[in-house]
């Protein structure tokens, strides 16, 4: 999975959700821990955007990285960091966890009063 480092690549829930499923990337949420731990895509890392550092990112060559965000805002200013910094990304989910959600695919939260985790379509 190569990209033109000047352009980032937007990636659909559908190709992202055979991705997770291939175990072929990583996901990285940026976007902050209260909506993350509200509803999150299954799997994803959360490193928050208002503290985003790139050199932090994990790297694995055969698991690229795809960023991810409430609509594709935030996960672009996360990837120009990337671009910026020389560190490889794969691209982002447009539309960003609204798309995934109008897709129907599943979200996980935590219970708050069992702490229990609780998939949602």
């Amino acid at each position: 999975m190569t990209t033109d480092k000047s352009v980032l690549r937007e990636i659909t829930p559908r190709e992202l959700a055979v991705m997770l499923s291939n175990n072929e990337v990583v996901l990285v949420d940026v976007r902050e821990p209260d909506e993350f731990a509200s509803a999150r895509i299954h799997g994803a890392l959360l490193a928050p955007l208002s503290s985003f550092d790139p050199a932090f990112l994990p790297r694995n060559p055969g698991q690229p990285i795809v960023l991810q965000c409430g609509s594709g805002k935030r996960s672009a200013v996360a990837a120009a960091k990337c671009m910026k910094a020389g560190v490889p990304i794969a691209g982002h989910l447009s539309g960003g966890i609204v798309a995934w959600r109008q897709a129907a695919l599943p979200t996980i939260t935590l219970d708050p009063s069992s702490g229990k985790i609780v998939e949602r379509r």
